[in-house]
């Protein structure tokens, strides 16, 4: 008997666990476990959801990968950095046609073309009526050309 009881006092002691667990008010054993099967279900689906929304955001992320694309104003020219997840043949050769169509040119350059695609350059200007929205402007078209040419 003792064993019996040593049982039914376990049981019960998992019970009140498992009713902690999953916050239900009941009091009896069925209850308690029909609460928690729509507990482990409700997870079930916030799981699903999570899922979706992540499947969802790195659809949206691969199509949205734009590059950033920065251009400080310096006292006779321009700092413009590039940064793109993806790196397509021929791109550093559009930026760098880009610069000349703008009269830039390039006083210093660091570029890695590994997986993603880098470029810090310093570019100086042949002449004053260029602004660095006007250099961001014709970065971006350049890399948007290299990237369709690729499709």
């Amino acid at each position: 008997m003792g064993s019996r009881e040593h049982k039914r006092a376990a049981l019960n002691e998992k019970l009140q666990q498992l009713r902690a667990a999953t916050n239900s008010n009941a009091l009896n054993k069925a209850s308690i476990i029909v609460d928690a099967s729509r507990y482990i279900n409700e997870l079930k689906q916030k799981v699903e959801r999570l899922n979706q929304d992540i499947g969802t955001s790195q659809s949206s992320k691969a199509q949205n990968s734009l590059p950033a694309v920065t251009v400080e104003t310096l006292e006779r020219g321009f700092l413009i950095n590039v940064f793109s997840e993806k790196n397509c043949p021929g791109l550093l050769v559009s930026i760098l046609e880009a610069f000349e169509e703008l009269g830039l040119e390039v006083l210093d350059a660091r570029v890695s073309c590994s997986d993603i695609f880098q470029l810090q350059a310093v570019g100086g200007e042949n002449r004053d009526s260029l602004d660095a929205q006007v250099v961001k402007q014709a970065v971006l078209e350049a890399i948007k050309s290299c990237n369709e040419e690729q499709e």
